[in-house]
């Protein structure tokens, strides 16, 4: 038998995210089979599988697919720190690196923008903001630079006292701007957690090329162990919501096939180990599709670890060998606290999803063409742009006469054409102009 749960009230919860969740956020605790709908789904027609909010189902998974899963997946945790909002509320330092607050992030950003020294003053506007901001946690993970901070005994206190004596608009734009830049990392932090990710992965700013992940990379026989795990998530998922599963299976067919998990609609699984995460919602799965959460264990020896929804105020117990199919980008969700049975017992917990960017990627050849690129550029110490520190990279790289050269040379004008039509239509252009 399956329960039915039809939400009939969803409570505002934004002012959780990014805080942990415990019991005083729930009301229902499930450990049976369960649907759960959020009420705008129920019509004349019955249940929209559209609006689930979740499906629950105990023991789903064999016992031998559960630890060939556990010895697949287990390693890809490590310690992390771009979890965000996930990771909870951010402590006192960052390992050994100080959080740029966002009082000093918010007066940074004032002084770079002013235009006027005549309509601004500077003393009154960084009192308002210290004002403004006392008591506030910044969200944004940005850290100071603890070498460079050292090297040049920067103190921002310090500074703050001397740029309030500066009389010239360009002076402070360039003072603020060469604090930001010098002192304050371009990367942003969470706190650390034993996090990462199996399978494979779309292209980002300074990895602009589809790869596989670098646990997949270079531990894919172990990988392989966790496929028919993997496959047996997505029959169940195939069998549970047959719309949902449709739509992701029509988008995963856009992708090359080895971008993805062989016989599922997953792309990329995210691993965490022993992990309880704060409230959160989950970005960049196929919001047509759905998400899940599985939970594996070397012993089972573990306590807590409930799955809160807090807008519906309900919590899930998921435990290893249970099924849980849950629209995880629309609804925030988080962990109460895990407690080890012993020091040796480990909660594993997957995601395991088609990441919606990947539908961006061209085939396997084409994403290795552009990562031979990209390192050719930066081993290439001829090359115009070079300098130490180089990672290859430059604005405007893939429309440039040196990408469509290097396609020509090292892939194929099909190749060209399919990804890069303009660059066939220019050149033919060209030849038409000849015989004019």
């Amino acid at each position: 038998m399956v329960n039915i749960l039809l939400a009939s009230n969803k409570h505002d919860c934004e002012h959780l995210l990014g805080q942990f969740l415990d019991e005083s956020h729930y009301d229902v605790l499930i450990e049976e089979d369960t649907d759960c709908y959020d009420v705008t789904g129920v019509g004349s027609d019955g249940v929209d599988e559209s609006r689930i909010a979740f499906k629950f189902r105990k023991n789903f998974f064999t016992k031998k697919e559960q630890e060939q899963a556990y010895i697949g997946l287990r390693d890809a945790a490590t310690q992390s720190q771009n979890r965000g909002l996930a990771a909870g509320p951010k402590g006192e330092k960052c390992l050994q690196r100080e959080w740029v607050t966002e009082f000093q992030y918010q007066v940074l950003k004032d002084l770079m923008s002013i235009d006027s020294i005549e309509m601004y003053d500077v003393k009154d506007s960084i009192e308002l903001i210290r004002r403004r901001t006392e008591g506030k946690e910044s969200s944004r993970g940005l850290v100071w630079l603890a070498s460079e901070v050292e090297k040049h005994n920067f103190s921002f206190d310090a500074w703050i006292k001397k740029i309030v004596e500066f009389d010239d608009v360009k002076k402070i734009n360039q003072e603020a701007k060469s604090v930001m830049n010098t002192f304050v990392s371009d990367t942003t932090y969470a706190n650390p957690v034993f996090s990462g990710i199996a399978g494979w992965f779309d292209r980002y700013p300074r990895i602009p090329y589809g790869r596989a992940t670098s646990y997949t990379e270079n531990h894919y026989d172990k990988f392989q162990k966790s496929f028919p795990f993997l496959q047996s998530l997505n029959k169940g998922f195939k069998k549970l919501l047959p719309k949902r599963w449709a739509a992701q299976k029509a988008a995963i067919d856009k992708i090359d096939s080895r971008f993805v998990v062989p016989g599922t609609v997953f792309t990329t699984i995210t691993v965490n180990k022993t992990f309880r995460t704060a409230a959160h919602r989950d970005a960049g799965d196929f919001s047509d599709g759905l998400s899940n959460l599985l939970v594996l264990s070397n012993d089972g020896n573990f306590t807590g670890g409930y799955l809160i929804f807090p807008e519906y105020r309900i919590a899930v117990n998921v435990r290893p060998g249970d099924l849980l199919l849950v629209n995880n980008h629309e609804i925030i969700h988080g962990n109460t606290e895990i407690v080890p049975g012993s020091k040796e017992s480990e909660r594993i917990s997957l995601v395991c999803y088609l990441r919606e960017k990947m539908l961006d990627l061209g085939s396997y050849e084409y994403e290795n063409l552009r990562y031979k690129f990209v390192e050719d550029r930066r081993k290439n110490k001829e090359h115009k742009l070079w300098n130490k520190k180089w990672n290859g990279i430059s604005p405007g790289m893939w429309d440039s006469q040196e990408w469509y050269d290097y396609i020509m040379s090292n892939g194929d004008q099909k190749m060209l054409a399919d990804y890069h039509p303009k660059a066939i239509e220019s050149k033919q252009s060209d030849l038409t102009h000849l015989f004019e």
